[in-house]
């Protein structure tokens, strides 16, 4: 039996949750999955996952050989990238996320850009409007909008960005330009944050008066923020959104800001990654080339 072989494919197979869905995911034939589990507990003379119909669950044992096997996998990952010339030439796959508009607007450009200043790198880009894990999905860095929570992670701040109100001329000119957050309960709202009847808009007005929180009823609710910006220059309604995903219908004319002075704190932005201390060098290389590109990007 080989260990390492058997380790990687239990640890598979918790990670996703069934032999079946490990098989896909690894394209290994099932019957070996399962074989080399069942060998493995053989091997240790313990049982490591209790299965059922519905889903398999590690025993404690399971949990602690679980542990080990992680530990004993990243150093074999380890040693064979030092081998391979990770650490000493920037080479290999990288794997990078980040939200889905900004991604394409301002970090794509950037990758674009650092796979022609480095050819021996491949990169893995998923855009995506949910936090990845970095060490569950094994990523090498993620992009993050938003107040970070405390975690082994490295956090590099690049900038941030506004929550802005905005709407077309069309729509400011038909019904008047909201000069306070309580003149939008006779507006129409397009939202895209939530898909509910009725939502709240936090405003946070300058000169350290007290936040306020408002009560909108959406005549549009829609899931996407192009959509929502979109609707807002068709003339529906104000929408919310950040700064980033309406800059360019602000800069054409085709959206106006409005109340400006009860904007909320920016939004950090920040990138991602993990223990500095045995950064493979091609996840270096990438930080080094990003940071300085995303701070002008946000200037």
């Amino acid at each position: 039996m080989d260990r390492l072989d058997a380790m990687a494919l239990f640890a598979a197979t918790v990670d996703a949750g069934s032999f079946s869905a490990a098989s896909r995911r690894l394209g290994v034939p099932l019957p070996t999955v399962s074989r080399k589990v069942a060998e493995l507990e053989a091997h240790l003379n313990a049982r490591l996952l209790i299965r059922s119909t519905r889903k398999l669950a590690l025993t404690d044992a399971g949990a602690t050989y679980l542990a080990a096997c992680r530990q004993i996998l990243e150093r074999v990952g380890e040693a064979e990238a030092l081998a391979a010339g990770e650490f000493t030439m920037p080479r290999g796959e990288l794997v990078v996320t980040a939200p889905l508009v900004f991604g394409r607007l301002h970090l794509l450009p950037i990758v674009n850009a650092f796979l022609a200043a480095q050819p021996q790198i491949v990169v893995r880009l998923t855009l995506a409007d949910r936090n990845l894990q970095l060490v569950d999905e094994h990523i090498d860095a993620a992009l993050r909008i938003g107040h970070l929570a405390d975690s082994r992670l490295v956090a590099v701040r690049v900038g941030s960005v506004r929550h802005v109100v905005c709407a077309s001329s069309a729509y400011l000119a038909r019904r008047g330009k909201p000069r306070k957050p309580a003149d939008l309960a006779r507006h129409e709202i397009v939202s895209f944050e939530s898909l509910s009847t009725s939502q709240s808009w936090h405003f946070a007005p300058r000169g350290g008066r007290r936040g306020e929180t408002v009560e909108v009823q959406p005549r549009l609710a829609v899931n996407t923020a192009e959509a929502a910006i979109d609707a807002a220059i068709a003339g529906v309604g104000l929408t919310k959104v950040l700064s980033y995903q309406a800059a360019a219908a602000l800069a054409a004319g085709q959206l106006v800001s409005v109340l400006r002075a009860y904007e909320p704190e920016p939004v950090p932005v920040s990138l991602l990654y993990t223990d500095p201390k045995r950064l493979p060098l091609k996840t270096r290389s990438f930080v080094d080339f990003a940071v300085p590109r995303l701070r002008r990007a946000l200037g």
